[in-house]
């Protein structure tokens, strides 16, 4: 544990529950919000979540948005900001995964750098993956120019969702491979929380209570998208992952999964699938003790044994565990070419999670030996 540290808290209501999207509408009316603006993609229409939103809402629904594509492309933010303008929104709902409730992060700074009092627009954030974002100040967007694509992270602690409802049954839908590769994502954000180089006590705490919901809850969900008891777990661990990460500084692992995201479009619970257990390994021999808080917390012993031989079982576990769940788990498997491999590791030594990683690293040649490792 660190013996320095520092801590900001934010304003924000939890609500978690089966059933408690039923509390959305009492909610907005507390917070005397008239207008709102959806944000969404296609399958929660198609699954009929969004006709349950709008049923709850009724004539306080302005405006919905519901192509949001992965990644938050930067010309769906423009197109979003001005539906969001002429319809005079007063708060944004992100209905989905990260991408959704990043794009109600994007609209939130967008409206107030628009807006005369400079004040970004509410957010309220009803995740239905194990993504995360609702519980963190940060979003990325994927800036197109030059025939490039680049995801450029915002972290803004005013567009924090000041409301956040957890309802396990509408995680029941998320199909086997999205419960698999978003449930890494949030096994993936207690991972970096723990060897975060901003880690505090509060953090470590969280992420180490989401390892052992994730891992418990993770494999049932897979098996049995209907399992309410197991899908509870699984998003109670994904709230301390997010929890956790909100309050630490990012590293290696989640810096390249940006670059591969924005730059050759990995869908972000893919790339985390691929790159974890080959960030583990690379910052083992820095940070081997706290790792090893996580692999007890995966159900491994410790007793009599090195912390650096407990974190190898651990990630031969999780890469077992990926395998399992039928998670790509190489580069080459989801259309990366090894002739990609040097502009990525470029892109990637100009992120600030991987300057930010516990193991320094000053040199292009580390990125591009993780990224081969992956590949």
């Amino acid at each position: 544990m660190t013996n320095q540290f520092r801590y900001t808290s934010y304003a924000q209501e939890i609500i978690f529950g089966p059933g408690s999207i039923a509390y959305l509408g009492e909610a907005i009316e507390r917070f005397h919000w008239q207008r709102l603006m959806l944000c969404a993609s296609g399958s929660l229409r198609r699954d009929g979540t969004i006709a349950a939103i709008e049923g709850i809402l009724g004539s306080r629904l302005a405006a919905t948005y519901e192509q949001v594509q992965p990644h938050v492309p930067d010309f769906q933010v423009a197109e979003a900001l001005a539906i969001a303008g002429k319809h005079e929104v007063d708060a944004l709902i992100g209905l989905g995964g990260g991408s959704c409730i990043g794009m109600a992060k994007a609209l939130s700074r967008g409206m107030g750098e628009q807006g005369s009092n400079r004040v970004p627009t509410p957010v309220i954030a009803i995740p239905t993956t194990y993504a995360g974002s609702e519980m963190t100040p940060v979003y990325g967007v994927t800036h197109h120019g030059d025939g490039l694509a680049r995801k450029i992270t915002v972290t803004d602690n005013n567009i924090l969702p000041r409301l956040v409802i957890y309802d396990p049954l509408l995680t029941r839908k998320l199909p086997a491979a999205m419960t698999a590769s978003t449930g890494i994502n949030a096994l993936a954000h207690c991972i970096e929380a723990l060897y975060s180089i901003t880690r505090n006590p509060l953090s470590t705490a969280a992420a180490l209570g989401g390892i052992r919901a994730i891992s418990s809850a993770l494999p049932r969900c897979y098996v049995d998208g209907d399992d309410l008891e197991a899908r509870s777990e699984m998003l109670s661990g994904a709230f301390l992952a997010g929890s956790a990460l909100a309050h630490v500084t990012m590293a290696l692992h989640h810096g390249l999964c940006h670059v591969l995201g924005g730059t050759a479009g990995v869908p972000h619970g893919v790339a985390n699938s691929i790159v974890l257990p080959h960030a583990m390994r690379f910052n083992l021999d820095a940070t081997a003790p706290l790792l090893a808080q996580g692999a007890e917390a995966m159900g491994i012993s410790l007793a009599g044994r090195s912390a650096e031989s407990a974190v190898e079982e651990a990630i031969q576990r999780i890469y077992d565990l990926i395998g399992q769940m039928k998670l790509p788990q190489r580069l080459r498997d989801v259309g990366v070419q090894e002739t990609d491999l040097p502009h990525l590791a470029r892109v990637a030594l100009q992120s600030r999670a991987v300057q930010s990683n516990p193991k320094p690293i000053s040199d292009v040649a580390q990125i591009e030996e993780v990224l081969r490792a992956a590949w």
